[in-house]
């Protein structure tokens, strides 16, 4: 039986939950980089009672740079070390595959990922979070109807309800957002 009106916060991926690898792709485990602020984050979200899906744009799929098995192994990864090294779950972890030229509804900015996430799994996007460091993961989360928060030290214009320079600055944001005031 599906549960309704579930909580959730939703994270990109590159940038937020692993190192950004900068300009280029993350196409192995091996170069994937946990970083131990986002697991902070997760361990916050988890214990305010809010689930967590990881929703990611791997536009490397499209040009060729690693295959949909790569990037599924790479999330099957990320789920067991969570889990086993960290005692925390992710609901789900969804991305497009799928370049900008594609005009695909998945592609952040499209929420496509986010209404699959609600549909899937009962969740209320007006009482869900959008995490990212980029403005169209802010775009997509507002399109969906969630609150959003940039992980960005630039000064340009946001449409987030919520700014913070890194990582720690989040983990205080959401301790208060979520849990002192929730």
């Amino acid at each position: 039986m599906q549960r309704k009106g579930l909580k959730c916060v939703f994270f990109d991926r590159d940038g937020i939950v692993n190192a950004s690898p900068g300009a280029g792709y993350v196409e192995r485990w091996e170069d994937f980089r946990l970083q131990p602020e986002f697991v902070k984050a997760l361990r916050l979200v988890r214990e305010a009672g809010y689930e967590a899906v990881v929703v990611s744009n791997q536009r490397g799929v499209a040009l060729g740079k690693m295959s949909s098995a790569v990037v599924d192994d790479m999330h099957d990864r990320l789920h067991r070390t969570l889990r086993e090294c960290h005692r925390l779950n992710l609901l789900d972890v969804l991305y497009c595959p799928h370049d900008d030229r594609d005009a695909c509804g998945c592609r952040k900015p499209q929420p496509g990922m986010l209404l699959e996430a609600a549909r899937r799994h009962g969740i209320d996007l007006k009482c869900s979070w959008m995490i990212g460091d980029q403005e169209r993961d802010i775009e997509a989360g507002r399109r969906a109807g969630c609150r959003t928060i940039l992980v960005s030290p630039g000064e340009g214009l946001s449409t987030a309800d919520f700014r913070v320079r890194d990582l720690q600055e989040l983990n205080r944001l959401l301790q208060k957002l979520l849990i002192d005031d929730g």
